[in-house]
């Protein structure tokens, strides 16, 4: 029986939008739009609310010092609406003020320089509340684990699953989540991309970073490793990453040194985000019985590469 989470998140969603007054009407004319709605995620939205239900087994002990470090620095982050997740269907559900997200359909306009100001401010800032380790080497790892076993059940091996593993294992143990990260104070993201920026107040307000659920101590480069990395497979022109990268310097950004080469620091995290990228676009290509398009192909190719050239590694970053 398929579980109502949808239309019950939409009635609580309206509840936490609407203050009933005496004159309030019975029903409420606001359009109500599903941002999203996937096994990990559902997310919908009504007048100037949003919820989201996040992934089914997503810790309370986890999510609630992410929410609360979010709410604790609101000039970086889109503050949450309630300071704990609550439960609807053994989802964890949070609410948040909306905010105008990126244009998928403007590249031009993309804000390359706003998202590397929050992140050189975020990698500066003291944890204000203890939070977990940031979860990208743990994303990437599940990315693989999805992959493994599309492969196991598949008619035939897929050509691609190949190159994709042989490239993980050349990564250190912290970046497949085997090991404990090298830096274990520095405040990260954890899933820096384009996406996760809205404008707050909407329209036009200032950008502010969204999406928590990977927020954490841990090695910084990996919040610029998505940006490297399509940079670094032909998908992101050099232009748009070094108004990235420069940006992120010019903000006092700690990830990368000021001056010089960055990719000692970047090219392991960049290296994971590939793999988990192209594991993903492998499985998809398993489970929906397709081939790979042109970029997913770029990313595999990638990966080949990369499994016969070492990753370059930092001072203390081989564990």
């Amino acid at each position: 029986m398929t579980t109502p989470l949808l239309p019950d998140l939409t009635t609580q969603l309206k509840a936490k939008a609407h203050t009933p007054t005496p004159n309030s009407a019975p029903t409420c004319p606001c359009p109500t739009t599903t941002l999203a709605d996937r096994p990990d995620t559902t997310v919908v939205r009504h007048a100037n609310t949003v919820a989201k239900a996040h992934a089914p087994n997503t810790p309370h002990t986890t999510l609630t010092p992410r929410l609360k470090t979010a709410a604790q620095l609101p000039s970086l982050f889109l503050p949450p609406l309630t300071p704990t997740p609550t439960a609807l269907h053994n989802r964890l559900v949070t609410f948040w003020p909306y905010g105008t997200p990126v244009d998928p359909d403007d590249p031009d306009a993309a804000p390359w320089e706003a998202a590397a100001t929050l992140l050189a401010h975020l990698h500066r800032t003291p944890p204000p509340t203890p939070v977990p380790p940031m979860r990208g080497p743990a994303k990437a790892a599940h990315a693989i684990a999805r992959l493994i076993g599309a492969t196991a059940t598949a008619a035939a091996p897929h050509p691609a699953a190949r190159p994709v593993l042989r490239a993980w294992h050349t990564l250190p143990a912290w970046a497949r989540a085997e090991a404990p990260m090298p830096d274990t104070t520095t405040l990260c993201h954890g899933d820096l991309h384009l996406g996760q920026l809205v404008r707050h107040p909407a329209p036009d307000g200032p950008w502010r970073l969204i999406d928590v659920d990977d927020l954490g101590t841990g090695v910084p480069a990996w919040d610029l490793a998505r940006p490297a990395a399509w940079y670094a497979c032909g998908l992101l022109p050099p232009d748009e990453w070094t108004r990235f990268l420069d940006t992120y310097r010019a903000q006092g950004g700690t990830a990368v040194p000021a001056a010089g080469d960055p990719w000692p620091a970047l090219d392991t995290p960049a290296r994971a985000l590939t793999v988990q990228t192209a594991a993903r676009a492998v499985t998809k290509a398993i489970t929906e019985d397709r081939r790979l398009d042109e970029i997913e192909m770029s990313v595999i190719d990638a990966c080949a590469r990369m499994g016969s050239v070492p990753p370059q590694l930092p001072p203390d970053s081989a564990k």
